[in-house]
């Protein structure tokens, strides 16, 4: 997908930053359309299809992590927070609201760029309907390799940008554990402590939609030592 056929939602309540950003993203290339704050935002996504979500955390009314929390009970779109807090603690919750991924004020517009570039890329593909699936069957759940689709009878279930390539990096090698330094890898972010607390965060939320029992996990199992591994059927 190229920056001229992704159009990115940009949701902040600074009037300033909200027009250089909108400003440098359609420089690059990008279709852009802004909101004021979380209302504005609702609005806007009732009637449009974004690619990815650029929001502010700190905005009056509900700010960014609740309106966060709220999207993905009904879209797997994928958001990136930008938030003027660098606390590893205050990171993690809005990876555990479902962000993909966040950037602390002050940053470089190119970083930006950059971190919205990682998240196109990790996006699952679109595929002809006329390709071979290729499926893992995790009890009643079906992973669909090539689509990158997870269903459960006749209902697809919403994964997130960052679920979908922890499923895309886990079915590559089924039954084979990967180590969560792997895992911070391949998901393109950068190595340590905190990045690997940040996939401690979305393994349980990836579970939640596969398991039966999340907290007794049968197919995507925590294995001492070596990290993490699918196991399905």
């Amino acid at each position: 997908m190229s920056n001229f056929d992704s159009h990115l939602l940009i949701v902040d309540d600074d009037e300033r930053i909200r027009g250089l950003l909108k400003k440098f993203l359609m420089r690059a290339g990008f279709l852009v359309t802004a909101a004021r704050d979380a209302a504005h935002a609702r609005r806007v996504l009732s009637g449009l299809d974004f690619d990815l979500i650029v929001m502010d955390v700190m905005m009056p009314g509900e700010d960014g992590i609740s309106l966060t929390r709220a999207l993905r009970e009904t879209m797997s779109t994928p958001i990136l927070l930008l938030t003027a807090k660098g606390e590893t603690e205050d990171r993690i919750e809005g990876l555990e609201a479902g962000a993909d991924d966040y950037l602390a004020k002050p940053f470089e517009p190119k970083e930006l760029l950059l971190r919205i570039n990682a998240i196109l890329r990790r996006m699952p593909e679109p595929t002809a309907k006329d390709a071979a699936p290729k499926v893992l069957h995790l009890g009643p759940i079906r992973y669909d390799i090539e689509r990158g689709e997870m269903w459960q009878g006749e209902e697809l279930i919403r994964l997130t940008g960052t679920e979908s390539q922890l499923m895309k990096i886990f079915s590559a090698c089924p039954g084979e554990p990967v180590s969560r330094t792997k895992l911070v890898e391949d998901l393109g972010r950068d190595r340590g402590q905190a990045q690997e607390r940040a996939v401690d965060v979305q393994i349980p939320r990836l579970r939640r939609k596969i398991e039966p029992n999340p907290k007794q996990p049968q197919y995507l199992q925590t294995v001492r030592g070596a990290g993490y591994m699918l196991a399905p059927d």
